[in-house]
This record gives structure tokens, C-alpha cells and sequence, in this order.
């Protein structure tokens, strides 16, 4: 089961509040502004600041 939808639409990154987008590969979500990657396990995003990482240029 992926991650619906209607929830990508609405996840915001929590620390700037811009919109994330579904990596390619499903295994996480990035934020174009500050270039977060959050997590996605087992079809949940997790969405906490101290589990996301910094990659730039994806």
C-alpha cells in the first residue's frame, strides 16, 4: 500500500512549511526549500525533524 494521495497533497516539511514530494524510489520525502528528506516506513511518512536528513541536489 502506497501513501495516498490526497495525504502527499497536504504534508507540509514541519520546519519550513513547504510542500514535499515523493522521492522516486518511495523511501522518502523531500522538501524542495530546505532540501530535508524524511523518511517513509512501512508506507509511513515520518515526519520529525531530528529523522530527516539534508541532501542536496536530488
Amino acid at each position: 500500500m502506497a501513501i495516498p494521495r490526497e495525504l502527499l497533497e497536504i504534508l507540509v516539511c514541519p520546519v519550513c512549511k513547504t510542500s514535499v514530494k515523493l522521492l522516486t524510489d518511495g523511501s522518502g520525502l523531500k522538501c524542495a526549500t530546505c532540501e530535508r528528506v524524511y523518511p517513509v516506513r512501512d508506507d509511513i511518512p515520518v515526519m520529525l525533524p531530528e529523522e530527516a536528513k539534508i541532501v542536496s541536489g536530488e
